[in-house]
C-alpha cells in the first residue's frame, strides 16, 4: 500500500523556481515537454524499509524549516527506482529511497529517460530478519536451510532439480522445528525481497553441492536460487512491513521476513531467529557477522537541485550529524548508522552532490 507523508505547514516558492521546474516535465503518459504543473514541495519514493526513516528526517525538516513536510511514499526499492528513472520534471520524484544498490539495467533505464545525473548516497546499514511471535517455536537457522525450504525447486535424484517437496523446517534440518514451512515476506518489488535474495538464498544454495556446482551458469544458478516457492510456503504480503509484524501474531506458526528496524519496534510481539548462530542487532549489523546485513541508500535526482525548493537542505538533513550519526534520531528508530569516516565520505557526496558512476 502507498503510505504518504504529508504535513499542512505552508511553504513559500521562488515562482521562477516552479517554472523551471514545469519546463523540466518529462514525457511520461505522452503529455507534451513543459506540460507538467509546477511541484512545490520535495518528493520521495521507494523502500519501505528506508520509509520510517525518510519520513521522521521529513517531519524535522518541516519544523526547522518553517516548510511543508516532502512527500514520501513507500512503494517498495524497485517501485521507487522506476517511478525516479521516469524522466526528470515535477511528475516524477526527486529522491529514490533504496534498501539495495541501483541496478545496471535500472540506471541505464534512467539514462535513456534523461535523468544522466544521480547522486547515490548510502545512509546506514540495516538486517533483514526472520521472525517469530514471541510465543512460538525458536530456530536456529544455517543458510542452506533458507534455499533447501524456500526454493521452488532443488535437488531430485539423478542430478535432476524437482519441485520442493519439504513440508516442515525439520524436513529441512532435524535440527528446526516440526513446524509448518509458512513465511511472510516481501513482493518482488521490495528492495527487502532483493536483499533477502542475494543475502539469504544464493550463498544457502552455494552449500547445496548439486546448487554450487552451476555457480558458473550465471542463469541458471540465479533462476534456482532466486525463484521463492509458489505452494503457499512463501506468501508476498506487500510492501507493509508492519502487516507482515502483524500477521506473526494471528498466525500461529509463522515466520516473517521483514527489516532490522521494524523488529526494534516490536520486540514486545515478535522475536528474531539466528543465522548460523549469530543474532541480528545493531553491533552485528555493523560488523557484518550478522549474515543478512545490508546497506540502505537514498538516490537524488541532481536536476532537481537547486528546482524542488529545498531539496539540498533535505539531503543534508538526512546526513546531519543529529540524524544520520551516532546518536542521532534515525538510530532512535532502528537505522544501524555508518562508521565515523564512511559517514563523512557520504556527507561529502551530498555535500557536493557528486554523480554516481554506472553501476558494475
Amino acid at each position: 500500500m502507498i503510505r504518504s507523508l504529508k504535513l499542512t505547514a505552508k511553504f513559500g516558492v521562488c515562482a521562477a523556481a516552479m517554472v523551471a521546474l514545469a519546463a523540466c516535465g518529462d514525457n511520461e503518459g505522452g503529455a507534451a515537454p513543459g506540460s507538467q504543473k509546477a511541484r512545490a514541495g520535495i518528493w520521495a519514493a521507494g523502500s519501505s524499509t528506508v520509509f520510517p526513516f525518510a519520513t521522521r528526517v521529513a517531519e524535522n525538516f518541516a519544523r526547522t524549516s518553517g516548510g511543508s513536510a516532502p512527500r514520501v511514499e513507500s512503494l517498495g526499492t524497485g517501485g521507487g527506482i522506476q517511478a525516479f528513472c521516469a524522466g526528470v520534471g515535477p511528475s516524477t520524484p526527486d529522491i529514490a529511497n533504496a534498501s539495495r544498490p541501483m541496478k545496471q539495467g535500472e540506471f541505464d533505464r534512467c539514462v535513456a529517460n534523461g535523468v544522466t545525473d544521480i547522486v547515490e548516497i548510502k545512509i546506514g546499514y540495516d538486517g533483514i530478519v526472520i521472525a517469530t511471535a514471541r510465543t512460538g517455536n525458536s530456530f536456529n537457522f544455517e543458510l542452506n536451510d533458507l534455499y533447501e525450504g524456500l526454493a521452488k525447486d532443488v535437488p531430485g535424484p539423478n542430478g535432476t532439480f524437482i519441485a520442493n517437496p519439504t513440508k516442515t523446517w525439520n524436513d529441512v534440518n532435524k535440527g528446526l522445528p516440526t513446524q509448518r514451512i509458512q513465511v511472510y515476506g516481501p513482493p518482488p518489488t521490495s528492495g527487502t525481497r532483493d536483499a533477502f535474495l542475494e543475502l539469504g538464498m544464493a550463498p544457502g544454495g552455494e552449500l547445496v553441492p548439486a546448487v554450487a556446482a552451476l555457480k558458473n551458469d550465471k542463469t541458471r544458478f540465479e533462476t534456482l536460487t532466486h525463484t521463492l516457492r509458489e505452494d503457499g510456503a512463501w506468501v508476498d504480503s506487500g510492501e507493509n512491513d508492519n502487516a507482515i509484524v502483524q500477521t506473526l501474531t494471528r498466525t500461529p506458526g509463522s515466520l516473517g521476513v521483514f527489516g532490522f528496524s521494524f523488529l526494534e519496534q516490536n520486540m514486545d510481539t515478535v522475536k528474531a531467529e539466528t543465522i548460523d548462530g549469530v543474532a541480528p542487532s545493531a553491533e552485528t549489523i555493523a560488523d557484518g557477522t550478522y549474515p543478512l546485513a545490508r546497506s540502505l541508500y537514498i538516490y537524488v535526482k541532481k536536476a532537481h537541485v537547486g528546482v524542488t525548493p529545498g531539496l539540498e537542505q533535505f539531503v543534508q538533513e538526512f546526513m546531519s550529524e543529529g540524524s544520520a550519526a551516532r546518536g542521532g534520531y534515525l538510530q532512535d528508530r532502528g537505522l544501524v548508522p555508518l562508521p565515523v569516516a564512511e559517514l563523512t565520505a557520504e556527507r561529502a557526496k551530498a555535500a557536493a552532490m557528486t554523480s554516481m558512476a554506472r553501476p558494475n
